[in-house]
């Protein structure tokens, strides 16, 4: 399997170098040690991260910062090294901040590893706002061990929920020397990306990408190869990447697409340097893909230019 990236450097929000310590999650004499000395990590409610002074890293508070009954609010994240991560929800303004970041700009302009417990607090975090009752019986849920489960309260119930994660599927077609590239009608003007789509109950990938495939385009994957996964907490998917070879051209587009096109990697290098074309979101599996297709036939200094060319400045 190749691992793929995104510009040279590993994909946003995967790799993270945090140990999840899942075990302390139902200790709760080491979880209130570890608030004291731990770095917390301050979401608002519309899932923005507050920033440090200047504006280059995220605001790391701690227990001191705030009042004693935060603790029982705050959601325990894992241990970098030693230091304890925590995040809590907020809303903006509570404490004073040089900024707030949202996990797209985030992904962009922070470190790989506050980018990544970023995306971990954003996904856990909206969990919660969601699963505030109890999707079986409807009565009101309390959270346990450190905000990672939250059961039903109701007698008779007493159900645990857990945080969800919607599998989909990614995938860059090829048939012979081309790769096929395709729109969705609301996307921005010129944005071309690879075919996508959420896995159904009693699916296997696999199965996923054919139905996809043909949904989407009309055309037959005869095989495919898988290429590297990435959280995508937009709100709560894990995009799973592959590539497939199809067996003709012939397109017969779905309801979901409104343009799709077969283009050589001299043909696209063309068009994304006219502007013709502009390439799925640098931070995305999607633009990795490309970028790694791409590199199987031009040189790199040439893969960059056409595909940084619409990156956005930092």
């Amino acid at each position: 399997m190749t691992q793929l990236a995104t510009a040279g450097a590993p994909l946003p929000f995967a790799g993270v170098a945090l140990d999840r310590a899942g075990e302390r999650r139902e200790d709760p004499a080491w979880l209130r040690a570890a608030w004291e000395r731990a770095a917390i990590l301050l979401l608002d409610d519309e899932g923005r991260a507050a920033l440090e002074a200047g504006g280059t890293a995220l605001r790391r508070l701690a227990a001191s910062d705030l009042p004693p009954v935060a603790f029982d609010s705050a959601s325990f994240l894992g241990l970098q090294g030693e230091l304890p991560w925590f995040a809590l929800a907020a809303e903006t303004g509570s404490v004073e901040a040089d900024g707030w970041i949202d996990l797209r700009r985030a992904a962009a302009e922070l470190d790989a590893f506050e980018a990544g417990v970023f995306a971990f607090a954003r996904g856990l975090l909206h969990w919660q706002t969601r699963s505030r009752h109890c999707g079986a019986c409807g009565a009101p849920t309390r959270r346990e061990r450190a905000g990672h489960t939250a059961r039903c309260s109701r007698d008779g119930c007493g159900i645990e929920h857990y945080p969800r994660t919607d599998a989909a599927i990614i995938v860059l077609l090829t048939q012979g020397d081309a790769a096929l590239l395709a729109r969705q009608s609301w996307w921005p003007a010129g944005r071309y990306s690879t075919v996508a789509g959420f896995v159904e109950p009693g699916e296997s990938l696999e199965d996923a990408l054919r139905r996809e495939v043909q949904e989407e385009t009309g055309l037959e994957a005869a095989g495919c190869s898988y290429r590297g996964s990435q959280p995508w907490p937009f709100p709560a998917s894990l995009m799973l990447a592959f590539r497939a070879e199809v067996r003709n051209r012939e397109l017969r587009l779905g309801e979901e697409l409104e343009d799709a096109r077969w283009f050589t990697p001299s043909e696209l290098e063309r068009a994304l340097q006219v502007g013709e074309v502009k390439p799925p979101h640098a931070i995305s599996v999607s633009h990795a893909l490309l970028r790694d297709w791409l590199l199987e036939h031009l040189e790199p200094a040439r893969v960059d230019a056409a595909l940084n060319r619409h990156r956005p400045p930092r």
